[in-house]
């Protein structure tokens, strides 16, 4: 996507829906170039409308398909790589962690690392989100796409102990031990994995290690230190292993990305979607 044209920019939801939901996102680039872009796991699911030339999907086995014109993006253990092929136009609904489960319910943990269209999850859903997501599109305004979701919304019950879960890992960034954390939530170490995995997609373990890169993103994005003391401070034992956990979940390796990081626009390099949702625009 070409570094002038593109345009990533999050919005904040109402308060009575932000229990359920974290952000409204909107992806505009007129003219993309092929290159292809990344996206890194964050611990939410999402819902997404494509009203451009849907992108193209290159899996990790090496199939390239084209992206649903909707679908519900479960949680991801790796990165997502997209290339454009035509206009981009895409709007995102980022679910709150423990209200993964609000579209695909029952299902989701089986949904890892995939990105269903959403009719085949809720037929009728998907129909009244494409018509609010064509309304805010069309007007430039949400309110069709609120008004969907409080429906939505207030027959999803979310778990306690599972918001409890999330907002406790979030205030760690993820550098907390998940046998404390049961102990620090009065439960049995499987009633909280299990009961994690069914509201939030992924395991705690999962979660968490999402949740400390994140934050290592954050530092290395507005720091100009050294990798090693950015890790550190994020509860890495070492270098080594914040080096294996960047490759494993951006699939990049850690001088590229503090170079994309920090606004290198050489090329491949840029990585500029991939920043942009660390930053929150573009």
């Amino acid at each position: 996507m070409s570094d002038a044209g593109m345009d990533y920019a999050e919005h904040p939801v109402p308060a009575e829906l932000r229990r359920h939901v974290q952000c409204l996102w909107l992806l505009r680039d007129d003219a993309p170039d092929d290159a292809i872009q990344t996206i890194w796991p964050d611990g939410r699911c999402e819902l997404l409308a494509e009203f451009g030339v849907p992108l193209r999907f290159h899996g990790a086995d090496g199939a390239v398909r084209a992206d649903q014109p909707l679908c519900f993006a479960a949680q991801q253990l790796g990165p997502i790589r997209l290339q454009a092929a035509g206009p981009v136009l895409c709007l995102g609904l980022r679910l709150a962690p423990a209200c993964s489960g609000l579209i695909a319910g029952a299902r989701l943990p089986g949904l890892r690392d995939h990105a269903p269209d959403l009719h085949t999850l809720d037929a009728t859903f998907a129909d009244d989100f494409r018509a609010a997501a064509q309304a805010a599109i069309d007007t430039g305004s949400p309110d069709a796409l609120w008004t969907l979701l409080r429906a939505r919304c207030a027959g999803f019950a979310p778990d306690p102990l599972v918001e409890r879960a999330v907002d406790l890992l979030d205030g760690a960034d993820g550098d907390l031990r998940i046998a404390a954390l049961a102990q620090q939530l009065g439960v049995g170490l499987r009633t909280l994995q299990a009961r994690f995995l069914d509201q939030v997609g992924m395991t705690p373990k999962e979660y968490a290690r999402v949740r400390r890169l994140q934050a290592l993103l954050r530092t290395l994005d507005a720091e100009r230190g050294d990798i090693a003391d950015a890790a550190a401070r994020h509860g890495y034992s070492d270098q080594a292993h914040a080096t294996h956990d960047l490759q494993r979940w951006t699939g990049t390796t850690p001088a590229r990305l503090v170079r994309a990081l920090r606004g290198d626009p050489d090329g491949a390099d840029a990585l500029r979607l991939a920043a942009a949702f660390v930053r929150g625009t573009s």
